[in-house]
C-alpha cells in the first residue's frame, strides 16, 4: 500500500511527524490541562517530546499511521490510527494544543484522517473512546458522526485513578465524508 505523506484539509496540513517538531510538541504537551486525560508523563519534558517524535517516525504506517497537525507552519497536535487489518477496523487517537480547543480544528483533523482511513485501508469500522469527563473529546466523535456504543466502567487507570470511558464507533456505511 502506498501511503500519502500528507492530508490537506481546509485549514490544516496533516503529515508525518519530523525531527524538527520536538519544540512544537513540547510547547503544547507541557501544558498540564492538555495532558489531563492522557497517559503521558507529567510534567512533560523535552526528553519526552524527543521520545514521542522518535516513536512516531519509526511507526509502521501500514499498521499505525500517525499525523502531525500543522497550522500555519506550527505543529499543534496529532492524530493516529491503530489498524487491525485482520478485522478491518481501526482505533482512532488524537490530541490538540489547548490554545486551539473549541475552534473546530480537532474535528477537521479527525474527519480528514477518518476519511483517509476508510479510503486507504478499506476499513469496515473506526472506533475510539474518551474519559467520560473529557466532554471535548467525545463531542469531536459525535460531530464527525460516531455513535456512542457504550460506557465501560472502571475500564482504565490514568495516573493511579480508575476511569470510565465512553466508546464510540462509525461504520464505513455510515460515514458521510468530509
Amino acid at each position: 500500500m502506498t501511503k500519502p505523506n500528507t492530508i490537506c484539509t481546509e485549514r490544516l496540513i496533516l503529515r508525518p511527524f519530523a525531527l524538527g517538531d520536538v519544540n512544537d510538541v513540547l510547547a503544547y504537551a507541557s501544558d498540564p490541562e492538555w495532558s489531563r486525560f492522557l497517559p503521558v508523563p507529567s510534567p512533560y519534558l523535552f526528553g519526552d517530546a524527543q521520545e514521542f517524535i522518535a516513536r512516531s517516525i519509526l511507526r509502521n504506517r501500514d499498521e499505525a499511521p500517525s499525523f502531525a497537525i500543522e497550522l500555519q507552519g506550527v505543529v499543534i497536535g496529532g492524530v493516529d490510527l491503530q489498524v487491525d487489518a485482520t478485522n478491518s477496523i481501526a482505533s482512532l487517537h488524537y490530541s490538540i494544543a489547548r490554545a486551539h480547543w473549541n475552534q473546530g480544528l480537532m474535528t477537521e483533523a479527525v474527519s480528514g484522517v477518518v476519511n483517509w482511513g476508510f479510503e486507504e485501508f478499506g476499513l469496515a469500522k473506526i472506533y475510539s473512546w474518551a474519559d467520560v469527563e473529557n466532554v471535548g473529546s467525545w463531542r469531536v466523535m459525535e460531530k464527525i458522526g460516531m455513535t456512542r456504543e457504550g460506557t465501560f466502567q472502571s475500564h482504565g487507570v490514568n495516573r493511579g485513578v480508575r476511569q470510565d470511558y465512553h466508546y464510540y464507533g462509525i461504520l464505513r456505511s455510515e460515514w458521510k465524508g468530509c
